[in-house]
């Protein structure tokens, strides 16, 4: 293969991976929901990645991003470098691979790519897998939050609700979104919030694929989400959101931002207004 840098898309089709497995350059991350998952057999040269080493872990709000040490530690170990692309996947669709993206997009790393339908289409595209375990040769990568933009806090969302220009996508189910379910303090949702479940942003007959782009745009646009507002983006933890983040950047949405303390740290305190 040649030492150039891949020019991979952001949503690469199992296919096009395939093409491009030995390429030094590439640094491709199983992050699934299930662990088994990778043990019964993954893209071949994949590594595995705990989800909850995305996650800060502790704190009031444990699915926070974590501090830049632990991203640097975590990073470090999968062997990242500035020229690293990397192509992140799992086993249920895009939430965690999302995820992992956007932690990406926050320390300032751009060089990245989904696999669009996780490991189920790559299974059902016929590609081979392995089952032994890849170990990354670790690097030592200093990440710092060189793109905090991508993330809202708390403070200034509070400050911003109801505004013209903000439009918030709650990926959470329509029970959540009404309060009629969850384990939070406080049920229901952010005032002005719209509600497109994370679930009805993939296909289910095409292995968990995106779906098509056109009726994507067209669903949202039907919610108020539209390109000239930016775009906030939020479930519980930061985890279904990892998805629609990443979906709402497919879809050539330029200011698209999610709110990693989600519902968890909304739902648990008193100075956060709610709606039913």
């Amino acid at each position: 293969m040649s030492s150039e840098q891949p020019q991979l898309p952001l949503i690469l089709e199992p296919d096009t991976l395939a093409a491009h497995l030995d390429d030094p350059h590439l640094l491709i991350v199983d992050v699934p929901l299930k662990a088994e998952s990778y043990r019964d057999g993954h893209v071949p040269g994949a590594c595995f990645l705990d989800y909850r080493q995305l996650l800060a872990g502790s704190g009031e709000v444990p699915n926070d991003v974590p501090s830049p040490t632990a991203l640097s530690e975590l990073f470090s170990a999968l062997g990242l470098t500035p020229e690293t692309h990397v192509v992140a996947y799992d086993d249920e669709g895009g939430g965690w691979a999302g995820r992992l993206l956007w932690t990406l997009e926050l320390i300032g790393h751009a060089r990245y790519s989904y696999l669009n339908g996780g490991i189920h289409a790559w299974r059902a595209d016929g590609h081979p897998l392995e089952t032994t375990p890849n170990t990354p040769t670790p690097s030592d990568y200093q990440a710092e939050y060189l793109n905090p933009r991508v993330q809202i806090r708390r403070e200034e969302l509070l400050e911003r609700l109801g505004s013209r220009d903000l439009a918030i996508w709650d990926a959470r189910s329509d029970a959540e979104y009404r309060g009629l379910k969850g384990d939070n303090r406080k049920l229901g949702h952010l005032p002005g919030a719209v509600n497109f479940d994370w679930l009805e942003v993939m296909d289910s007959q095409r292995d968990l694929r995106l779906r098509d782009y056109a009726e994507l745009v067209a669903e949202l646009e039907a919610r108020g989400i539209t390109p000239d507002k930016e775009i906030v983006t939020h479930c519980q933890s930061h985890h279904r959101s990892g998805l629609t983040w990443l979906a709402a950047r497919a879809l050539g949405y330029d200011k698209v931002r999610a709110y990693p303390g989600s519902w968890k740290e909304w739902g648990n305190r008193d100075d956060t207004p709610v709606e039913h």
